[in-house]
């Protein structure tokens, strides 16, 4: 079977890159994670998944709280 590769690891609003890495660094910092700038490729998987999943769970939360009126 092909490769169907589509590049899908790329930001569906280009212009929202800064924020997005602002608040990767926001939410390791408060996790605890020592994430830098640049390779960070010392990062145990547990470390790194940490920061995806907090990033995704208050995502989530803000848009809840968006839809049912309480910005």
């Amino acid at each position: 079977m092909a490769s169907t590769n589509t590049g899908t690891n790329k930001a569906a609003v280009p212009e929202a890159k800064g924020a997005m890495d602002r608040f990767k660094m926001e939410v390791a910092s408060e996790l605890g994670v020592p994430l830098k700038e640049g390779y960070n490729g010392d990062l145990t998987s547990r470390q790194a998944g940490s920061i995806g999943g907090e990033m995704v769970k208050k995502m989530i939360m803000r848009q809840e709280q968006e839809m049912a009126g309480k910005q």
